[in-house]
């Protein structure tokens, strides 16, 4: 049994999954941030962290194992006691335990267990998609001290205007208005003909087409037979996630591009966040659906997880 599987899968909807007699892995929102030193911008995240003191059980990884796994809740709150027995047996030993998708845990020189999170995946669902880039600096007033240097360097030179033989040119301008202004009616006039005529000559013409159809008379010897199409819906509550879109365009060519690798994929409306979201596929049962999933994984987007959503 990969336990670290059932816990990852828990984390992306739950802030706390507790392993019994071994301690509590949990979630906490980070917000969107701006690296000061190198411009760059990282998306809002869910950090891991892990407490050894909580160990109560309270039945979520137990009854989730027992669904997924079809087996009573006794069998898998044992199948967990023996998986913890064994990590902390290797961890007596000095071992590094990987816990994929999770992080890795060492003990300390006091026997107290050190957990360092894993950096390659992000469990808050909002943020899907996203990742990290780098913004060049804006240098502003470097720009504002070249400009005040060509300023200085250039100054601009003001010469008074001169008015002899001017008279001239206001003649030649009114002459060449009163030539613009009888040029624009005459082609008004003559384009408002032209327009009249071709308007005739239309009307007639539809007139004389309108009398030929009304006397046409269609048969058809041969109809063709009506065509049939069986439509294959998708239905189930088990839903595998490809990708939350903002833009919906976006959304309809991640199901073209599914699609085209051989996946069943759809769009199953937007989410609470106003996100388009595309599915792999939708299944009736939580075991069809998660094996689907773990070959998703393998072969295509370890990046993908399970949505249990009630279509309308």
């Amino acid at each position: 049994m990969q336990l670290e599987t059932y816990i990852s899968d828990l984390l992306y909807r739950y802030d706390c999954v507790t392993v019994p007699h071994f301690g509590a892995f949990l979630t906490n929102r980070v917000s969107a941030k701006v690296h000061e030193t190198t411009h760059t911008f990282y998306p809002p995240k869910k950090v891991l962290s892990f407490n050894e003191q909580l160990q109560n059980n309270d039945g979520l990884l137990a009854n989730y194992i027992a669904e997924i796994e079809k087996i009573p809740y006794a069998a898998a709150n044992a199948k967990i006691s023996k998986q913890v027995k064994a990590i902390k047996s290797y961890l007596i030993e000095g071992e590094t335990i990987q816990l994929e998708h999770i992080g890795e845990l060492i003990l300390n020189r006091e026997g107290k267990m050190v957990f360092n999170p894993s950096s390659h995946i992000n469990y808050l669902t909002d943020a899907f998609g996203l990742s990290h880039f780098t913004s060049s600096t804006v240098k502003r007033e470097t720009y504002k001290e070249e400009v005040e240097a060509i300023e200085a360097a250039a100054p601009i030179a003001f010469t008074p205007e001169r008015r002899s033989n001017t008279n001239w040119l206001k003649y030649a301008a009114a002459a060449v208005i009163v030539l613009g202004l009888g040029t624009y009616f005459g082609f008004n006039y003559y384009s408002n003909t032209i327009e009249n005529h071709n308007e005739l000559a239309q009307e007639e013409a539809n007139a004389q087409l309108d009398a030929k159809v009304q006397e046409a008379t269609f048969v058809i010897s041969n109809p063709l037979p009506a065509a049939t199409l069986s439509l294959e819906k998708q239905t189930g509550n088990y839903h595998i996630v490809a990708g939350a879109f903002r833009i919906e365009a976006n959304s309809d060519k991640k199901v073209d591009q599914l699609r085209a690798k051989g996946y069943k994929a759809r769009k199953i409306g937007k989410n609470r966040y106003g996100l388009h979201e595309v599915v792999y596929a939708s299944f009736e049962t939580r075991l069809e659906a998660h094996r689907a999933l773990y070959k998703i994984r393998r072969e295509h987007n370890k990046d993908a997880w399970l949505l249990i959503k009630k279509l309308d």
